[in-house]
């Protein structure tokens, strides 16, 4: 190891001593994992590296078969045994076959795309992340199947790693077409749009600690997701879907191929759904069963899902199917062969979020608050023995914590919880109580030696946010954060943990970007919509200082009311205002322009692309109090 205080460090002696005690809990492994894995492994890509279409300076390539290489070697005593068998697991990479004319593709992505041989072509479950890993796939799949056509495609639910791949299968015109129908769960494209757009630009940043997408891969850095290796960038589209199921019992036969599908709304997404394919025995339950317990809430921010709902929909299905199914897969993880172990797989997986919901909820009753509640609830023995229920993506501590926050949000009940110091302010306020600087320090490193790296986490956070010039607390709360990601059995505690310590090493990363929505995603948005992104951009108090303002937007053959009022702004779609004081034409693309490319309004008005009449000027400057939001924004410091 070097001896640069920025470097990364060994694990220290408490923290091999509290791995070696871990190891001693987990349950004795019978293979079956490894074999299933393994299983119906036909081939892989020659060239480990798929090209990004369109490369930026951070990120320069869209994915490396290769970057995992590392976890086919012994586990080192700086990552958790537990993530290191996942991980093992997870960096297998290449095509395999499920059943019969059933084909997935696995490693190339976070998500498994899966090719099913119809009458005339592939009919494709969930074409990944982005272009680049959806063709390489498809082009691993031809190399060894032979070239056929894709003839219809599944998106199982609403998130980007089971869409945003389209145009790597599919052409575009033949879908308009009507030659290639698009299947989604009903909501699937409000949803798709709707979870990554007014918080967009937070959960980006969120998710670059999430998914350790700026650390470098290997055994003192990102190891593995837990779901998948990890995050793939590249270009991602979507097309919308032509199909849409509204009923669980639907039925639907693509090229030749008959499924029966159960609706899963509110469960891992706000819009997703399982399917069976009776001509084939075969079951795929999307995301909501996967080789990993999920997230009920996941770290880079989202709506709280219900676990509740989560395990009743495990149990529809294990009732629809579980006696019917011989084989199980899903969109993430590797698939399950026969009747026995399917059930066993399904069963267990409700119980695991059934046991989440019911056991916080006995403790949220008794009176206990969040972190009271996340010390007090681990797996009983029937899950903890199998691996498949094991937090390597979510994890028990912060899942139960999100049930808290579904049923009785922020507040833990406790007074002082009502109106606490915004960190900078009781940074300043600890550090002082605790003797100064100097004497914080001299603590935090005595609570450091004696193996207490929780503590000094918290304790120098306090610190940090005081003063984030101090070398010596950034270095220190680094130390504690590394050590605190080699214990971590979840892929994401590991990558939060070790991107804070990258950060508090080397500084924020400063290349100036700024963060938009994608332009598939906006071309997905209604009109409403699209002005609630606008809405919630606005700089509130300089708009309230323009006063009152009613606008009659006609977006080509629509029209859409817009009324400012105290410095906020209110849309209603197919309504007019008889007097406004501005009338604006222009088509979609307008508008399109201004949020996934950052055109204002002043520049639409100036090139023609939009045109308007009345109190142009107070229309100019309502539009320039939108805010742009940078893609890198401070998390482990002021």
């Amino acid at each position: 190891m070097s001896n640069d205080p920025r470097a990364p460090k060994p694990a220290t002696v408490h923290t091999r001593g509290d791995l070696e005690a871990f190891a001693a809990t987990l349950p004795p492994d019978d293979g079956t994992d490894a074999t299933d894995v393994a299983r119906g492994f036909i081939a892989t890509r020659v060239d480990p590296v798929i090209e990004k279409i369109t490369p930026n300076p951070w990120l320069p390539i869209s994915w490396d078969l290769s970057q995992s290489d590392f976890v086919h070697r012994p586990c080192p005593d700086t990552v958790n045994p537990s993530l290191w068998r996942q991980a093992g697991f997870n960096a297998r990479h290449g095509l395999y076959e499920v059943t019969d004319g059933f084909y997935q593709v696995r490693g190339f992505d976070t998500s498994s795309v899966t090719f099913i041989r119809g009458n005339e072509g592939w009919v494709v479950i969930d074409p990944l992340t982005t272009t680049e890993t959806a063709r390489a796939a498809f082009e691993l799949v031809t190399e060894h199947l032979g070239e056929r056509p894709v003839s219809a495609v599944i998106y199982t639910h609403s998130h980007v790693d089971h869409f945003g791949g389209i145009l790597g299968v599919v052409d575009p015109a033949r879908v308009e077409a009507g030659e290639i129908p698009i299947v989604a769960p009903e909501g699937f494209l409000r949803e798709a749009v709707a979870e990554n757009l007014l918080a967009g630009p937070a959960m980006g940043r969120r998710a670059m600690y999430q998914f350790g997408m700026l650390l470098n891969w290997g055994e003192h850095g990102h190891v593995d997701q837990g779901l998948g290796k990890g995050i793939p960038t590249g270009a991602s589209a979507l097309i919308p879907p032509t199909i849409e199921v509204t009923e669980t019992g639907q039925e639907l036969v693509l090229d030749g191929i008959r499924m029966e599908f159960q609706l899963t709304p509110e469960s891992e997404a706000p819009a997703e759904m399982h399917f069976y394919f009776p001509d084939h025995r075969a079951l795929c339950m999307a995301e909501n069963c996967t080789g990993t317990m999920h997230n009920v809430l996941t770290l880079r921010g989202a709506l709280v899902r219900d676990s509740l709902l989560w395990s009743r929909y495990i149990d529809e299905a294990l009732d629809r199917w579980g006696d019917a199914s011989d084989v199980v897969f899903a969109s993430h993880g590797w698939p399950h062969w026969g009747h026995e172990a399917v059930r066993g797989y399904l069963t267990r997986q409700r119980d695991l979020y059934r046991w989440l919901h019911d056991q916080s909820m006995r403790l949220i009753n008794l009176g206990y608050t969040p972190n009271e509640i996340s010390a007090r609830i681990d797996l009983p023995p029937g899950l903890w023995e199998d691996y498949l229920c094991h937090g390597y993506y979510g994890t028990v501590s912060h899942n139960v914590r999100a049930v808290y926050q579904r049923y009785l949000g922020f507040y833990d009940g406790h007074p002082s919880s009502l109106d606490p110091y915004e960190p900078v302010e009781a940074g300043r306020r600890y550090v002082d109580f605790m003797g100064g600087m100097e004497a914080l320090l001299a603590r935090a490193r005595k609570s450091y030696e004696a193996g207490d790296h929780r503590w000094v986490a918290e304790v120098l956070r306090h610190a940090v946010f005081a003063d984030p010039n101090c070398e010596e607390a950034r270095l220190l709360q680094a130390d504690a954060f590394e050590q605190l990601g080699y214990r971590a059995e979840a892929g994401p505690w590991r990558d939060v943990y070790l991107s804070g310590a990258q950060e508090l090493r080397h500084g924020s990363i400063t290349v100036h970007s700024v963060s938009r929505p994608r332009p598939e995603l906006v071309s997905g948005m209604d009109l409403q919509q699209t002005f609630d992104l606008l809405a919630a951009a606005l700089d509130g108090m300089a708009a309230a200082a323009i006063g009152p303002l009613v606008v009659n937007w006609h977006a080509g053959t629509e029209i859409v009311r817009l009324e400012l009022s105290n410095g906020t702004m209110h849309s209603t779609p197919g309504v007019a205002h008889p007097n406004p004081d501005a009338v604006v034409y222009g088509e979609r693309q307008g508008l399109s322009q201004m949020i996934s490319e950052g055109a204002s309004m002043a520049d639409l008005l100036d090139e023609g692309t939009i045109t308007a009449e009345g109190d142009v000027d107070r229309l100019r400057e309502l539009f320039a109090c939108v805010t742009e939001f940078p893609r890198f924004y401070n998390i482990i410091e002021p």
